[in-house]
């Protein structure tokens, strides 16, 4: 098995730690995001959309991160508590994967991520739009009443928003207006540090980018920085 993945890309980590929690042996191999590895025709015959990451288990090739934690889970651990049979339990995991996917990730991206490497600036209103995905979170987390995202457990909707919400931790962004999404956010670097070292791996990377972001004019990106970020 492969996964061809970037180090910050949070949808990447995500998977990385889907991988480490069901303790499934892989090759890591990572794509040069600013060298634009990610948009050779090679890398488009594993995946058309040239987007991170990729799984590759042994030639059958899968995008998209929910699709590859799901499908890790089904194929080699569907007894697993990070991804339960109960179809409640799931159906509530699979919301909160949309919902990171949809509502928490893009805006979090566009604001953390995107000035980082796009001709891209942060604005009252990409602050707002984060505002608006952390509120909601907290009102999910306030309704459910668990320590995690979908239940009492870490479940891999945790390891997907964990790997969202660390880009803020990066351009240094107070969560302490939502003490629910905080105390979750603290709850799993302190309870799965193993899990948390790759997310924190990806996070540092970021921080420093955000430091000292890279030289946009020799990037050549050709995507519009509005549109999906490639790290997906």
């Amino acid at each position: 098995m492969k996964l061809y993945a970037v180090s910050d890309g949070p949808p990447s980590l995500a998977v990385r730690m889907t991988l480490k929690a069901l303790d499934i042996q892989y090759e890591l191999i990572n794509v040069d995001f600013c060298a634009l590895e990610h948009r050779t025709e090679d890398y488009a015959k594993m995946n058309p959309q040239k987007e991170i990451p990729v799984l590759d288990d042994n030639g059958f090739y899968l995008s998209e991160s929910i699709a590859i934690m799901q499908y890790l889970c089904d194929k080699y651990a569907p007894n697993s508590t990070i991804y339960p049979q109960d179809v409640n339990l799931r159906a509530l995991i699979n919301q909160r994967l949309c919902f990171n996917m949809g509502f928490y990730y893009n805006p979090i991206s566009s604001h953390s991520m995107a000035p980082i490497f796009f001709d891209y600036k942060r604005t009252p209103m990409s602050l707002k739009r984060v505002e608006n995905a952390l509120e909601v979170f907290e009102t999910y987390l306030d309704r459910l009443g668990t320590k995690y995202a979908a239940g009492d457990n870490v479940t891999i909707a945790d390891f997907a928003l964990v790997s969202a919400t660390l880009c803020l931790e990066a351009i240094n962004f107070d969560l302490s207006p939502y003490p629910l999404v905080q105390r979750w956010y603290f709850a799993f670097k302190e309870e799965y540090p193993q899990l948390w070292e790759i997310a924190n791996s990806g996070m540092q990377e970021i921080k420093a980018f955000e430091q000292n972001p890279p030289d946009l004019s020799e990037m050549n990106h050709p995507f519009h920085p509005t549109r999906k970020h490639p790290k997906a």
